[in-house]
């Protein structure tokens, strides 16, 4: 790490008492060293990633951290408070904060310091050590490892470092273990192997890859993780999956390569829960191992996705899992070309549209040119997405195998007009046949063409058949059924679907429900219509009320809230003006009961209204900084601010009675509702 931390870079008495504040103070410190650019662009940075997940780690450790535009070469902040720090760990606030930035695009940069930190973190000597230094420069070099923590091991280190208690070696990340003898083997710890993968494969993979690690260490057992995240990934060794004698299988997007595994007990979850309860997955993986609990074996012919596929898991629960990796892989393509497409609108007009290619005619000196060129290059983006989002879902079903079907079944959907649910079929379709033609025996000479030859060729002349031929024309004729129907939208049927996709919006906060009704919106923009840009509209609004209704609830009655809440709240502004939905989460996971349903209230009431009004938008994200570009912006905004009021009221009632209810029963004795698991501290703060 040499080099990416300084003494400048060292605040050995950060007096911030916010997260937002001691991520402020650090990253001044990045700007004045010429390694940021623009403070308040990165912050922002700074404060999305905080969004998706708390960096606070357990033992008083923060790790803000970020790719941004803004940062010039990859660096390192560190600060230590007196008071702590609140950065969303279960096990209070954070003393030790380790602010991280990497130039836009460099995951490998991103994770070699995650890791390398992350790593130095485990040992406790380094951060007593970092908790008593008193001279910047030497904290720096401490951090960059140029000199060792000087206070004296325990037994139990001094024996991790040295081997396992048999004395063997403890294996490196992905590393073969060393052969032992039949004695070391008997008294050799159980061995784990794990696979983290995430949609964004930065946040959530390494810090579950993290977490495991950990309670492996602390649990004595040997976890080894392979994460599968955006810079690629490095397998297990053969022989450490072969020694394992668990498998813990953490993801959001579908595990590659799944069949390694087959025929070892096996843990099957998300991301999240390897971050917040890594002992109880180890547990559990302990416990099926000691019943000798495995899925059942498939043949060697079978294919990878059913050999790989936990028995556990039903079919609404896979499927899932395949449409969120398609849109997973989708939302990139979304989000390039339309912001491109509405920047173009709002620098030529709508009649950009019929501007002249600017591979033929582009003057430099001219709005229009500029403004041509970028919606030509957001058009261009958004070909791709229904070819994108079909390969991908073939991709979470079978693996590499299915991406040249479902991409060539996605482009073929574009092509005969049958658009966003053609892609989806089409993804569905290619992975079913895929799967299929894994399943025929083949002779021994023949297995080696199969995946490069043999399986696309058939798959793809098979799936191209059935969507030119067979199911793609009656998809075609639903799908201008649909947009027609979308395009005469008015009265009532208009109000009903904005309820309905105002409810699917504030359900789950992100989750596959909000997402499929983004994407269903995110469909219509490739092929717009004025039925399809007022349901995007009315899918925008919508999912920006929950973070603002949390915001207002926080001002109004900040008394019902705990002080992580209301700075929550704060941060909840910015989040729910740009359209993330994500920023109602922290309020939503502590009290579920009375935040979802007045967030779906209140998302109901301002789809509703959107779509009542007529308001229609041509971009599919940005929130308050698309509003020159939203059809009657003023009755748009007064649709978003009339939901907010609804979901803020509502939560404000909920949130009172149940304060009276838990103050009645503390007087009478009398235990409040089960529904509710209180703790006494946050009962009598409220």
């Amino acid at each position: 790490m040499t080099q990416m931390i300084t003494a400048e870079l060292v605040d050995l008495d950060l007096s911030a008492s916010t997260k937002d504040a001691a991520a402020r103070a650090l990253a001044e410190r990045m700007v004045t060293a010429g390694r940021v650019t623009d403070l308040d662009g990165f912050l922002a940075d700074v404060a999305a990633r905080e969004e998706q997940l708390p960096t606070g780690m357990d033992g008083g450790i923060g790790i803000p951290h970020c790719r941004s535009e803004h940062v010039t070469e990859p660096t390192l902040a560190f600060g230590r408070s007196a008071h702590g720090i609140d950065f969303g760990a279960p096990d209070g606030p954070a003393d030790l904060v380790f602010l991280i930035a990497a130039p836009a695009g460099a995951d490998s940069d991103h994770l070699t310091i995650l890791s390398a930190l992350a790593r130095k973190l485990m040992d406790d000597r380094f951060t007593e050590a970092l908790r008593t230094e008193t001279d910047p420069a030497a904290a720096a070099a401490l951090i960059r490892g140029e000199r060792a923590p000087e206070s004296p091991r325990t037994g139990d280190e001094e024996q991790r470092a040295s081997g396992r208690p048999d004395g063997t070696p403890v294996p490196a990340d992905g590393q073969a273990p060393a052969p032992a003898t039949d004695e070391a083997r008997a008294a050799a710890p159980f061995r784990i192997v794990a696979v983290t993968s995430c949609p964004t494969g930065i946040a959530h993979t390494y810090m579950a890859a993290e977490s495991l690690e950990r309670a492996g260490r602390d649990e004595g057992v040997d976890v080894v993780v392979e994460t599968q995240g955006s810079a690629g990934f490095t397998r297990l060794d053969p022989a450490v999956i072969a020694a394992a004698d668990g498998v813990i299988l953490a993801h959001d997007v579908e595990v590659r390569d799944k069949d390694r595994f087959a025929g070892k007990p096996t843990v099957d979850v998300g991301v999240k829960a390897a971050v917040t309860r890594p002992g109880e997955l180890i547990a559990e993986v302990r416990e099926k191992a000691a019943r000798g609990e495995v899925p059942p074996a498939p043949s060697a012919d079978g294919p990878p996705a059913e050999r790989a596929e936990p028995s556990e898991d039903g079919f609404g629960t896979r499927l899932r899992t395949w449409l969120m990796t398609g849109v997973s892989y989708m939302v990139p393509f979304v989000a390039a070309g339309g912001l491109l497409m509405a920047l173009a609108f709002a620098l030529g007009g709508y009649e950009i549209t019929e501007a002249p290619s600017v591979a033929d005619h582009f003057v430099w000196t001219q709005t229009a040119s500029w403004a041509a060129l970028m919606h030509q290059t957001g058009s261009t983006a958004f070909t791709f997405l229904v070819p994108v989002l079909a390969g991908y879902i073939a991709y979470g079903m079978v693996d590499r195998p299915g991406l040249v079907p479902g991409i060539v079944g996605g482009a073929i959907a574009a092509t005969i007009d049958a658009g966003f649910l053609g892609g989806l079929v089409a993804g569905l379709v290619a992975g079913a046949v895929v799967m299929a033609v894994q399943r025929v025996r083949v002779p021994p000479t023949l297995r080696g063409i199969m995946p490069v030859v043999v399986i696309p060729l058939l798959s793809t002349a098979v799936v191209g058949f059935l969507m030119f031929v067979v199911i793609g024309k009656p998809i075609a004729a639903l799908q201008k059924v649909l947009t027609g129907w979308l395009g005469g939208l008015s009265g009532t049927n208009a109000v009903l679907l904005g309820i309905l996709l105002g409810l699917m919006m504030c359900l789950d906060l992100g989750g596959p429900v909000n997402k499929v009704a983004y994407a269903f919106a995110v469909g219509g923009l490739s092929d717009p219509t004025d039925g399809s840009l007022k349901i995007m509209a009315a899918v925008m609004a919508a999912g920006m009320v929950p973070p603002l209704a949390m915001a207002l609830a926080t001002t109004v009655r900040g008394s019902l809230f705990t002080q992580a809440e209301r700075e929550n709240g704060k941060a909840a502004w910015v989040l729910g003006a740009s359209f993330v939905s994500e920023g109602a989460i922290p309020f939503a996971a502590a009290d579920p009961l009375r935040v979802i349903p007045s967030a779906m209230a209140g998302g109901a009431v301002t789809g509703a209204l959107s779509m009542a009004f007529g308001n229609t938008l041509r971009a599919p994200h940005g929130g308050v900084f698309v509003v020159p570009l939203i059809g009657r912006p003023l009755l748009y905004l007064l649709a978003i601010a009339v939901g907010t009021a609804v979901s803020a009221g509502l939560v404000i009632a909920l949130k009172s009675t149940h304060a009276r209810r838990l103050r009645a029963a503390a007087r009478t004795g009398i235990p409040a509702d089960a529904e509710t698991e209180t703790d006494p501290k946050t009962a009598t703060s409220v």
